[in-house]
C-alpha cells in the first residue's frame, strides 16, 4: 500500500475512498488482494477501511471511523446528524452504540434510500448549521440537540440536554430559542415541556436521571453540586444533590471513576472528613441499579426528612 494512500487514511480515521487510493496508484487488482488477505475492509461500495488504523475497542475513535465511512459511500453533500452527531460531539446519555449504525443527512433520499448500516434523514437543514470535527462533517451542537430530542425518550432528552450544557455545547440562553426553532416538527408538542428540566450542573447521566426521579415524586433537590468546607474554609466534596431542609447529600454512584480503589479511598476519607466538620448532615448513595426501584430512591429521601 502506498505512503501516500496510507497517510491519507490515516488522517480520514482509517478510511479511504476508492477515488482517492486510485489516485495514490492502487489498482482495483491491488483493492481485490489488500480485502482477500485482510489489510483492508468494505464496508460500502468504493469504501475501504484500514484495519491496521482502526481501534474497535474504543468507541470515540471507531465511530469516527464509522462516519467518515458513510461520508465518503454518499457523498460530498452528506453530513452525520442526530444520534451520531451527538455521540460524535461527545454529548452524554444515549443509549450504548450499537457498533455500526450512523445517522446520516443527506439533502435529498432519493434512490439512495438503502444503505448498509447508515440510517438515513432528509432535514432541512441551512449550512449555518453544518461544520466539521476531527474532519468529519456533522450538524453543529444547537442543532444537533434539536433532531436527536425528537428521536429519544423524556429520561434521554433530558440527559443529553444537561450533557451539552455542563459541556459548554449549548448556552441556557440558547434553551428558549431552541425550542422554539423544533415548533411544527414532528414531536415537538411532547418534548416542549422537556427543555426547562435541563441543568447544566449534572455531570453525569446518572445525576440527571436521579434528580428526575426526585423532581417527579415531589422531592427535587435544594442544590446541585453543593460544595462543603471544612472548618479552615477549605473544600472538603462536592456534592451531587442537596436537599437543605433535611440535611441531606445525595451521591450518583457511576460504575466509572467511583469503583475504582483509589476513588473508593477518596469517598471514604471525604465522608469521614464531612461527618467530622457537619455532624448534622446525612449521605445517600444512588447507583444504576437503583433507576428500576424508584420508590426506593424516594423512600430513602423520606426517611432522611422523618
Amino acid at each position: 500500500m502506498p505512503g501516500s494512500a496510507l497517510n491519507l487514511a490515516a488522517r480520514q480515521h482509517g478510511v479511504i475512498g476508492w477515488d482517492q487510493a486510485h489516485r495514490a496508484g492502487i489498482t482495483k487488482s491491488d483493492a481485490r488482494r489488500l480485502i482477500r488477505n485482510g489489510t483492508w475492509g468494505h464496508p460500502h461500495t468504493g469504501v475501504y477501511t484500514v484495519r491496521d488504523l482502526i481501534d474497535r475497542s474504543n468507541t470515540d475513535t471507531y465511530i469516527r471511523s464509522v462516519t467518515m465511512a458513510a461520508q465518503l459511500a454518499l457523498g460530498p453533500h452528506s453530513f452525520a446528524g442526530g444520534e451520531t452527531a451527538a455521540r460524535l460531539w461527545g454529548v452524554q446519555g444515549l443509549p450504548p452504540w450499537d457498533g455500526h449504525t450512523v445517522h446520516m443527512v443527506i439533502p435529498a433520499l432519493g434512490a439512495q434510500r438503502h444503505h448498509h448500516r447508515i440510517t438515513l434523514h432528509s432535514w432541512r437543514t441551512s449550512p449555518e448549521e453544518v461544520t466539521a470535527l476531527h474532519g468529519i462533517r456533522l450538524t453543529d451542537p444547537v442543532r444537533t440537540l434539536r433532531d436527536t430530542l425528537l428521536r429519544v425518550d423524556r429520561e434521554t432528552a433530558v440527559c443529553l440536554m444537561d450533557s451539552a450544557l455542563q459541556r459548554g455545547l449549548i448556552l441556557e440562553e440558547d434553551i428558549e430559542g431552541l425550542e422554539l426553532a423544533n415548533r411544527g416538527r414532528k414531536g415537538c408538542v411532547r418534548v416542549r415541556s422537556w427543555w426547562p428540566l435541563a441543568d447544566g450542573r449534572a455531570e453525569s447521566p446518572l445525576e440527571t436521571r436521579v434528580r428526575l426521579i426526585c423532581v417527579d415524586g415531589g422531592m427535587p433537590p435544594t442544590d446541585l453540586q453543593r460544595r462543603f468546607l471544612d472548618g479552615h474554609g477549605r473544600t472538603i466534596g462536592i456534592a451531587d444533590f442537596w436537599w437543605e431542609e433535611q440535611r441531606l447529600i445525595g451521591e450518583a454512584d457511576g460504575l466509572g471513576p467511583h469503583s475504582l480503589p483509589q476513588a473508593l479511598l477518596r469517598d471514604r476519607e471525604r465522608q469521614n472528613a464531612l461527618q467530622r466538620w457537619h455532624p448534622d448532615v446525612r449521605i445517600v448513595r444512588f447507583t444504576w441499579q437503583d433507576l428500576k426501584r424508584p420508590q426506593y430512591i424516594l423512600a430513602s429521601i423520606a426517611r432522611s426528612e422523618a
